[in-house]
């Protein structure tokens, strides 16, 4: 494919990003490929996508160089433009990224000559009863993100409100998860939850959040909700520390939205869109989140091995009683033809694990 302009993400706290991200420019110079940076933080502020993306001339493609936290950020401006993204791994317990650091080059080269596929996740997108703000003084005492705050999203104006039931349209798009939580450690949140518009339940909890499959693994893993595979579309609702019996995950379709409306005696909630306050909720507003109409288009050099890379980041070990007899679990590989009875099965390519060069 033709590399019009790159734009470079980098987490500039590792050294090893640091290098990672000059062998990046270099090969843009060396290829005649405008290279900028982009998501840099001036004078202690931080812009919106839009203004990012204007700024660097809108680049056709995001590398991103860091762990996940620093993808998501990449992920946030190339959803602007539609543009690709394609993170460099350097990340510890992560699923986003793709490429080692040693193998930026041939990447890139890879990427030149068209020898990819594009990946396309699903995202979230907002309504709310009111434009989203963040007070004065929140950031303080939050102390939200490593680095300032994103502006709060503004609102879509080529999407009418739709009147009192529908809110307004914000100009928003979270890869990971959407997050309603308390401000005050001595408050708990009391919401309401609706699913495809029907009441599900009101929930006293720290933190109620809404994940797409790809986000199933972040937050909402960490509060004990499913695994789901990220070639899955899906709405994964789960509560944090809910004061109720029921503290279950809800995984509903794309085409079931889920809302929280913060009831008359709960404490203000702060809203997070893929880890970055980006607004704070008052008693008797509300949020609805929506599979957006766009996708993230994510580069892969190949078949992507989930289920290997859940079992090494999380460390996963085999039951003592399910190996008490010394005999290791054998391989199942796939590498004929499903039978005539299976082959309606989409079942995914068999993921390689190409040589690395040497670092």
């Amino acid at each position: 494919m033709a590399l019009g302009r790159i734009g470079l993400v980098v987490h500039e706290g590792r050294e090893e990003a640091v290098d990672a991200a000059r062998r990046v420019r270099a090969w843009c110079a060396e290829h005649a490929v405008p290279c900028r940076d982009i998501d840099v933080w001036h004078d202690g502020a931080r812009r919106s996508a839009r203004e990012e993306m204007a700024d660097a001339g809108d680049p056709d493609l995001i590398v991103t160089v860091g762990g996940d936290g620093t993808f998501l950020r990449g992920a946030r401006l190339a959803t602007e433009n539609d543009a690709l993204v394609l993170g460099v791994d350097l990340g510890r317990v992560g699923f986003l990224t793709e490429v080692a650091p040693s193998a930026v080059d041939t990447t890139l080269d890879a990427v030149r000559e068209g020898r990819i596929t594009v990946e396309r996740r699903m995202l979230l997108t907002l309504r709310a009863s009111r434009p989203l703000e963040v007070p004065p003084d929140v950031e303080a005492l939050t102390r939200y993100g490593r680095g300032p705050l994103l502006p709060p999203p503004r609102v879509r104006t080529d999407c009418a409100s739709g009147g009192d039931e529908w809110g307004v349209a914000l100009h928003v798009n979270a890869l990971n998860d959407v997050v309603l939580e308390k401000l005050s450690r001595d408050r708990q949140v009391s919401v309401a939850v609706y699913l495809a518009g029907r009441l599900l339940a009101s929930y006293s909890a720290d933190a109620l959040l809404v994940a797409t499959s790809t986000g199933s693994t972040a937050y909402s893993f960490a509060a004990g909700g499913p695994v789901v595979s990220p070639r899955s579309d899906a709405l994964v609702f789960t509560p944090v520390a809910p004061h109720m019996a029921f503290n279950r995950s809800v995984v509903a379709a794309p085409d079931e939205p889920v809302a929280l409306r913060l009831l008359e005696r709960s404490g203000q909630a702060a809203v997070s869109i893929d880890g970055q306050l980006r607004g704070v909720l008052d008693p008797g507003d509300w949020i609805g989140v929506y599979a957006a109409p766009r996708r993230l288009r994510a580069i892969r050099l190949g078949p992507t091995d989930f289920y290997g890379r859940l079992r090494e980041r999380m460390n996963l070990t085999d039951a003592p009683a399910a190996v008490a007899d010394g005999v290791a679990a054998p391989l199942w590989p796939l590498t004929t033809p499903p039978p005539p009875d299976l082959a309606h099965l989409a079942l995914p390519p068999i993921p390689t694990t190409p040589a690395r060069p040497p670092s």
